[in-house]
């Protein structure tokens, strides 16, 4: 592809201008000790000046009061912008409408809207029958609370629960047609998987911002799970890079800077300058990835 191998005839990471721009997911933290890592990884990516960070909301809303609170703390601590999580799952339009004017009450300008997983797995997906039936769905009831900023999500592999890859074109088209601002991409590992898929939206007629969706790996188990769960390709040559690390984290982690950071190289090389971090609450590796690609602190922690 063209876009492969400009990345290739440039010198590592050299032609790198810090013309990006980052966002920032983070979860909501279980106990103390994780609250106080999760502020660690705030403040740390702060400097980096995020055009959002946002903050996951748990299967069945499981975590909606987390969730609240670590938006609170940001919001009121910080000046970056914020974007909470918000699902159908679980609750009724009047539930989800409520948690959205209490989020605009308090300063939340920007929301990620998603359909949701069912808290039991094996039961599968199904809408509360007093709620929001789908994303979209959703993305215009948030519209009429407020004008919310609204991110939503994309799957380059399509959806586990989509028929085929025109199906779930279509579920994104009507997201953006519902008035989402974005869509954010699963995680992925290969460039090209990112590309054929940017290119089938525009054939699709979706001109709505799409950004990659990163995931640094710091478990190679915990990511084959994932994968599994959300029906991501893992490339046949990465279990092999992280064979035998299991003991030695910090080895790992440099692993796992070095294939995200090529796989960022490569995309950039394609025209992207908007990525989305999966910190998973760990600041360094996205740090270190942002610095690679020539990003440099801009404000004060």
């Amino acid at each position: 592809m063209r876009e492969a191998q400009r990345a290739l005839e440039g010198p590592m990471f050299a032609r790198l201008g810090g013309d990006i721009e980052v966002s920032f997911e983070f979860f909501p933290p279980k106990n103390d000790r994780m609250a106080e890592t999760l502020w660690d990884s705030v403040q740390t990516l702060a400097p980096l000046a995020p055009r959002f960070v946002s903050v996951t909301y748990g299967a069945g809303g499981s975590t909606r009061e987390r969730t609240h609170a670590a938006v609170r703390r940001i919001v009121g601590e910080t000046a970056m912008p914020v974007a909470a999580h918000l699902t159908c799952v679980d609750a009724t339009r009047e539930e989800v409408d409520q948690v959205a004017r209490e989020y605009w009450a308090e300063g939340v300008r920007h929301i990620v809207a998603l359909r949701g997983d069912s808290p039991d797995a094996a039961q599968g997906y199904a809408p509360h029958p007093g709620g929001y039936a789908n994303a979209a769905e959703l993305i215009a009831g948030l519209k009429k609370v407020a004008d919310f900023e609204i991110s939503v999500a994309a799957y380059p592999e399509k959806h586990p629960d989509s028929r085929d890859h025109q199906a779930d074109l279509d579920n994104l088209k009507r997201k953006f047609d519902a008035g989402a601002t974005r869509a954010i991409t699963q995680f992925f590992f290969e460039p090209e998987c990112f590309f054929e898929f940017r290119d089938r939206a525009a054939a699709a007629g979706i001109a709505g911002e799409i950004v990659p969706g990163i995931m640094p790996v710091r478990s190679f188990a915990s990511v084959r799970k994932m994968s599994g769960l959300c029906g991501t390709a893992i490339p046949h040559w990465m279990e092999g890079l992280f064979e035998g690390l299991d003991e030695r984290p910090e080895a790992r982690q440099l692993v796992s800077a070095t294939i995200a950071a090529e796989l960022c190289r490569r995309l950039y090389a394609g025209g992207v300058r908007q990525f989305h971090f999966y910190t998973l609450n760990r600041a360094e590796l996205s740090y270190a990835i942002c610095h690679m690609l020539g990003l440099r602190p801009k404000v004060a922690a």
